[in-house]
């Protein structure tokens, strides 16, 4: 795992606290409109489609489908340049929404579309960030 302050970390704003709170708890917590009956991620002030004033935040297994993927052999940027090639991702939740991360613990040729995956959870000091590895 990087040491901390060697990438750049996301920073919680208002609307987004309680999904980062609750990756610090190694849980993940989006939110779910009622009036749409449907889970929404990315996090929002107003549900998508019905703008209503209706979210709330849940947690979800964090179980999910690699919903597409591609190998990066040049680093996004030089903070990271040790960690190439980069499985990065999208991943399908079951619950429905898709979450862009990174894929750990396996190596470019294991990883296909379709694949399960399982939640991991990397804690630096400024934040908890969530990466997917194969369901094993």
């Amino acid at each position: 795992m990087p040491q901390p302050s060697t990438r750049p970390m996301p920073i919680p704003t208002p609307t987004t606290a309680p999904f980062w709170d609750a990756l610090r708890e190694h849980r993940i917590r989006i939110q779910y409109s009622p009036s749409s009956d449907r889970w929404v991620f990315y996090p929002r002030v107003l549900a998508p489609g019905t703008l209503a004033d209706d979210l709330q935040w849940r947690d979800i297994s964090g179980a999910g489908t690699l919903y597409t993927f591609t190998v990066s052999h040049r680093p996004v940027s030089p903070h990271f340049a040790d960690d190439v090639p980069q499985i990065l991702a999208v991943v399908q939740w079951d619950e429905g929404p898709r979450f862009s991360t990174e894929i750990v613990d396996a190596a470019p040729d294991e990883v296909e579309v379709g694949m399960p995956v399982q939640p991991v959870f990397f804690d630096y000091p400024e934040v908890t960030m969530l990466r997917y590895r194969p369901l094993s």
